[in-house]
C-alpha cells in the first residue's frame, strides 16, 4: 500500500449480539483513544450491532466500503480482524480493495498497520497464505476427480436413456424435431444426436420443408 499521511480515519466496530455482556462501546473507546494518541481525525464511525460476522451483508460495513470508493477517508481502523472479515479470504479481498484505493488498514489487537513497512509485509504474507489455501483447494478437487476416474466412476451429468425407436416412429408419423423432443421430455439437440442428424443446423436449414418441420 502506498505510503502517505493518514488524515481522516474511519472506525469500524461490530458485535454479533447484545447478550452475554457484549458491548460495542468497549471497542469504540479503545479505537478512539488510539486515534487520539496518533492525532488522527475520525471522519466517521460505522457500527454493526446484533449482526453475525458470518453474514454476507452488513449494512454499516457495506456503507463503509461505498464511502471508501469515494475516498472519504485515508485509513480504516478496527479493534480486531474478525470484527470486519468473516474469513481470511474475505479479509484479503477487503485489504486488496483498500490497497487499490490507497487506503491503509489498522487492526488494533493484532497491532497491524499497513501504513508501516511491517504492516505491508504482514499484508503480503496474508495474501500468500490465501493464495496457498486456494491452490490447495484446487489440487484437492483435482485429486478427488482423478481418484474417482481411477475407480471407474462416471463424472458429470448422468446420461439419459433415450428411446431411439420412438424417435424413429414419431418421425415416421411426420412429427418435427421440437414436437418429438417435447414428447420425450428432452432437448432438441439430444433428439438430433440420437437420430443421427448431427446438429440443429439441419433443422434451421430445412425448417420450412414438410419433412424437417
Amino acid at each position: 500500500m502506498a505510503t502517505h499521511t493518514i488524515n481522516r480515519v474511519a472506525i469500524y466496530a461490530r458485535i454479533s449480539t447484545t447478550n452475554h455482556g457484549q458491548d460495542v462501546s468497549m471497542q469504540l473507546r479503545e479505537l478512539r483513544e488510539y486515534c487520539e494518541r496518533r492525532r488522527w481525525k475520525i471522519g466517521a464511525e460505522y457500527v454493526d450491532v446484533g449482526i453475525s460476522g458470518a453474514k454476507e451483508r452488513r449494512p454499516r460495513l457495506d456503507e463503509l466500503m461505498r464511502h471508501a470508493h469515494r475516498h472519504n477517508f485515508s485509513a480504516v481502523i478496527v479493534w480486531r480482524f474478525d470484527r470486519m472479515a468473516r474469513s481470511v479470504s474475505h479479509l484479503i479481498r477487503v485489504l486488496e480493495t483498500f490497497q487499490a484505493l490507497g487506503i491503509d488498514f489498522i487492526s488494533l489487537s493484532e497491532a497491524i498497520d499497513t501504513s508501516t513497512p511491517a504492516g505491508k509485509m504482514t499484508f503480503t504474507v496474508l495474501g500468500a497464505v490465501a493464495e496457498l489455501e486456494r491452490s490447495l483447494i484446487v489440487e484437492r478437487v483435482k485429486a478427488g476427480l482423478r481418484n474417482a476416474r481411477a475407480k471407474g466412476k462416471r463424472l458429470g451429468r448422468p446420461k439419459r436413456n433415450v428411446n431411439v425407436q420412438r424417435i424413429s416412429a414419431l418421425r415416421a408419423q411426420g412429427l418435427g424435431w421440437k414436437a418429438i423432443a417435447a414428447d420425450l421430455g428432452i432437448g432438441v439437440g439430444t433428439v438430433l444426436r440420437h437420430a443421427g442428424q448431427g446438429s440443429k443446423t439441419q433443422e434451421k436449414v430445412f425448417g420450412t420443408h414438410p419433412v424437417y418441420s
